[in-house]
Parts: structure tokens; sequence; C-alpha cells
């Protein structure tokens, strides 16, 4: 028996037939009977069986499969360090990010990186939180940095940052006479919104619900991008909470103008997501330790 036959027994289960499996596997469908017939034997007990007409998963394919899916996992990331070693710092290094963070913090962060790595290969992908964290499950990403509530026990989590949520406003609107205004002022205004998916939004929304004010208030309009709700406040359509990282160049410009929330200070770390592995990447690990100071 060897890592094949670990990797066919996995296949068959995700795929829930023998005969799909073998056309994946560019093998016959009795080459693929055979393997499982071999582990069979090997743990002498069935793993598989027929109900209705569907191949199902006794009690001991039950039990089998997700050390069977560890093995074939751990022996991919073997393959991928001992190469890693070969080729010397020359690697690849795939970084996820939410919004926010990929078009704001990350790129100076990576450009700083890189002038460190310079035979380093980077790649970036920026998505909302859900999105990212996906990839990341599904071994598309080294590492993700994102912002919003992780729900996820299978990743190592870590705060790498903080970041300030501020309430932003048309320069000609009357809160520029002001220093600071109640939670329930809010109430009154034309709230810019992210989609629904939005880890910033989420938080936002929290914080609202905690101060008893998130149904009060009129969900005037839904922005795909914190660009467009920049650009939306400007205009005079109303209020958003944004990050502060986001319109930075905005509010020393004078185009935008924030106002603080009296008694308030809402803020929100951002996280460092990896997968719960024993090895990860050494160029990854570089990375993070390179965050980490």
């Amino acid at each position: 028996m060897n890592i094949d036959t670990f990797k066919i027994y996995c296949l068959v289960v995700d795929v829930g037939s023998i005969n799909q499996a073998a056309k994946l596997s560019f093998v016959s469908q009795p080459a693929v009977s055979k393997q499982i017939q071999q582990l069979e034997s090997t743990y002498d007990t069935l793993l598989f069986e027929r109900k209705n007409g569907r191949l199902s998963l006794t009690k001991s394919g039950e039990i089998l499969y997700p050390y069977a899916k560890s093995i074939v996992e751990e022996f991919k990331r073997s393959k991928e360090s001992i190469r890693e070693s070969l080729q010397g710092e020359n690697t690849t290094l795939t970084v996820g990010a939410s919004f926010t963070i990929g078009e704001y913090l990350l790129p100076s962060l990576l450009g700083r990186f890189k002038k460190n790595n310079p035979e380093t290969k980077l790649s970036l992908s920026i998505n909302n939180t859900p999105r990212i964290l996906d990839e990341l499950s599904n071994e598309v990403l080294d590492l993700a940095l994102v912002e919003g509530v992780i729900q996820n026990d299978d990743f190592l989590v870590e705060s790498f940052a903080d970041d300030e949520l501020v309430l932003i406003h048309p320069v000609n609107h009357p809160w520029s006479e002001r220093e600071e205004i109640a939670i329930e002022e809010i109430t009154k205004e034309r709230m810019l919104w992210r989609e629904t998916t939005s880890g910033t939004r989420l938080i936002i929304e929290n914080f609202l619900r905690e101060n008893n004010v998130l149904d009060k208030i009129e969900n005037y309009m839904e922005l795909g991008t914190t660009q467009a709700i920049k650009s939306a406040v400007a205009a005079g359509l109303g209020v958003s909470i944004v990050s502060r990282l986001t319109v930075a160049q905005e509010l020393k410009q004078g185009t935008l103008s924030e106002i603080k929330i009296r008694n308030s200070e809402l803020k929100r770390e951002l996280w460092l997501v990896k997968n719960d592995y024993r090895f990860h990447k050494k160029i990854a690990e570089s990375f993070v330790d390179f965050i980490r100071h």
C-alpha cells in the first residue's frame, strides 16, 4: 500500500463514485476497486457499502477518511517543503486579503518584504473576507490578512494590527461645525453601506446594535466598494462609517470630513489567518515574522 491508495480512497469519498474517481484519475474502474480492496484488507473492515444504489461510507470508512485526508495533505506539503529547500529562496508566496487590507495596507507591506526578499515571487488575491477564507481553506492561499469575524476553528488566527473606524460626512454637512455628536443622531441621516458580506459592515452593525440604534437607521444605499462609498459621501448622498486607512488621504486633503461619536471609540483588530498545519512554507513563515515585527 502506498500514498496513491489513500489518494484514491479520498477521491472516491469526495466524488461518491468509483467510476467517477477512475475517470478523474485516468485509470480503469477495476484498478480503483483493487486499491479500495487493498485498503479494506489492511484495516480488515469494509469501508464502503451500497444503499439504494448509492455508495456510502461505513462507520469504519467515516473514521478512516479524516486520517487518510491528513496523510495525503501532509505528503503533499512534505514534497513542497523539500522542493522549496532544494530551490532555496526562489519561491512563491500567495497572500489573500480582504478589500480594505488588500487595497490600502498590504501593497506597502509586500513592497518592503519584496525589497528584503528580491527572489520571492509574490501573488496577491483581494476579495471579501468570506471568499478569502474559502480560498485559504481550499489551499489556494498560503495565508490571509482579513478584517471581520472569523468563525472557523480549523484556522490559526492572530491579531497583527488595529484599525479605527470613523464616521465620515460631506464637508458642507452641518456636522462640520461640531466636534462630536450623540450616536442617536446617526438615525436621522442616510447611511451608505458596504455589501452585507463585508467584514467591515458586520463590525459596524454589531456596534450600532449594541447601542440600540441599528434598527432605527435608514439603509439608504449599498455600494460594492469603499471607493464608491467615499465618492457618494463626497457628493452629499449620505454618511458612512469606514476604516481610517481608506480615508486618510481624503481627510488630509479636505474632500471628506469626520465627526467623533460621543463616548464611543470604534476599533477593530486585523487578523492574520493560516491553516492549522504542523508545517508551513518557509517563505510564508518569513512573511509572518516580518508582519509581527
